[in-house]
């Protein structure tokens, strides 16, 4: 009898961090939480960084303090993490400094002046990347013109999948999911683009040929196996965007017409296509189109999400100074009274602001809506926004494909928000998928698992997800509150 394969999916998020094992057994994969924490930003002298040793070091501990008998079977581990963020590496391979913080100000008013210097249509055009504060274009940039010394400094950019892969086995490799997240790739040449490095202020020199997901990057180096009190261990460049691990892991059928919501600090609703779609209506609607693993393309629009949610709790218990369940906040908004109020989630005021209420009544004030008194108005608000914005992405996006979308999946956390699982099937008329919640660590583990050769392909490993977990099904109700409010939210985003 072959020994059992186990494979181990780091997945770092905006808000957490977390190793998940994960194995299959009688035609279904299993998964064991081996460990969680916080993902933290730290801020020094004004600027907003990420904590790279800290969480480092809590991805070893998830191996190091895991069962001795699980740790024996781990053949290989992943990382995927959110898009954008880089390190920089110098000539002897040493990080130059702790990447900075998507959210950092030092973005701000950049996006329109790269946009200035390399056109707007034209960065478009290239990239089909969407235009955001936070891309990594945009970063660089004002890098570049605010302290160009680092970059000249620089020997190596890596995005952070990467750069802690190269923690991991010293090899130094650029994913392609991760990668076409920056703004400066060309999924037609499947390479940088050097205009836009140009463009940005970026040497050509420290940016390395991407790579596709479902490589082999290397072994763990021997000293963190030690470290680890482990044996012999691999690490494969998965999908290392987040979002690109987490589509692979949809339980879709073939033949239906699909869309994916992947549901957590940011929402990222799209559908899977096989070659990018860069068009007048996609620019004009700011999707954006990614790389996918195995030769697919995500065609996305990205909404601010549950970070609104987010913002509000740590507001509340800022201010009470208490711990505040999310369970509480849903079960609060349920009992609110619907359709009292609407914001336009990508609304820039609510990107980085302290207090996210406050914010939110702000932006109904200035669209002459009256403002919200208790903490269940404010997230029924939230979620009824979010979806709409989903219905407003969804009809956008069964126009590109040709044909309705007939069924929602939403994946990751947010698919455990029953209330807004419903209010999104409600809003968009159509069947709603719920699960599975890991789907990001199962895909991570699935494309490790095709490169191990356990599953033949990624149709394979939808099918075994599905069988493997439990699937919540939302059928869309009576929507007439929902249609009769949905012009009064389309007016107000154009406020």
């Amino acid at each position: 009898m072959s020994k059992q394969k186990g494979y181990v999916a780091f997945d770092l998020g905006a808000e957490s961090g977390r190793g998940i094992y994960g194995y299959i057994k009688n035609g279904k994969i299993k998964l064991e939480v081996l460990r969680r924490f916080l993902n933290e930003p730290v801020e020094l002298n004004g600027t907003l960084y990420w904590d790279l040793p800290f969480f480092f070091n809590e991805l070893k501990k998830s191996i190091m303090l895991c069962d001795p008998s699980l740790k024996k079977k781990i053949s290989s581990i992943g990382i995927d993490t959110w898009g954008c963020d880089y390190g920089l590496l110098d000539k002897k391979g040493n990080l130059l400094s702790n990447p900075v913080h998507y959210r950092d100000n030092r973005t701000k008013g950049m996006i329109e002046k790269f946009m200035k210097a390399a056109g707007r249509e034209k960065i478009y055009g290239i990239t089909g990347i969407q235009y955001n504060f936070f891309n990594t274009s945009v970063q660089l940039f004002a890098q570049h013109r605010k302290d160009p010394s680092i970059l000249k400094s620089a020997a190596t950019l890596l995005q952070m999948p990467d750069l802690l892969g190269y923690f991991f086995t010293g090899k130094k490799a650029s994913e392609q999911t991760i990668v076409s997240t920056s703004q400066l790739y060309d999924p037609g040449k499947k390479d940088w683009s050097p205009y836009l490095l140009k463009k940005a202020g970026v040497p050509a020199k420290i940016m390395l040929k991407p790579k596709p997901a479902g490589t082999t990057l290397g072994p763990v180096k021997k000293d963190i196996l030690e470290e680890m009190g482990a044996a012999k261990i691999k690490v494969v460049s998965v999908g290392g965007h987040d979002t690109a691990s987490a589509v692979a892991a949809t339980p879709a059928k073939r033949g239906t017409n699909w869309a994916y919501l992947s549901s957590g600090t940011w929402s990222l609703i799209g559908i899977e296509t096989e070659k990018p779609v860069i068009n007048e209506t996609t620019l004009a609607n700011n999707f954006t189109n990614e790389a996918g693993v195995y030769n697919t393309n995500r065609l996305i629009k990205n909404v601010m999400g549950l970070w609104l949610i987010q913002r509000c709790r740590k507001k509340w218990m800022d201010d009470d100074r208490k711990e505040l369940a999310y369970p509480v906040l849903v079960k609060e908004a349920e009992k609110a009274k619907g359709f009292r109020a609407f914001v336009d989630p990508n609304d820039q005021s609510f990107y980085s602001t302290p207090d996210m209420p406050g914010a939110i009544n702000a932006f109904l004030k200035k669209t002459g809506q009256k403002p919200l008194k208790t903490r269940g108005e404010i997230i029924r608000c939230i979620m009824e926004s979010l979806a709409f914005e989903y219905r407003a992405s969804i009809e956008v996006l069964g126009k590109l494909k040709g044909n309705k979308i007939e069924v929602l999946h939403i994946l990751g956390g947010g698919s455990q928000n029953g209330p807004l699982c419903r209010y999104t099937a409600d809003a968009c008329g159509i069947k709603v998928i719920a699960g599975p919640v890991e789907a990001t660590a199962l895909g991570n583990i699935v494309v490790q698992a095709i490169v191990s050769r356990e599953l033949k392909d990624l149709e394979h490993a939808r099918a075994l997800i599905k069988n493997s977990f439990p699937l919540k099904v939302y059928q869309p109700a009576n929507n007439s509150g929902w249609d009769e409010n949905y012009s009064k939210f389309l007016g107000l985003k154009k406020v």
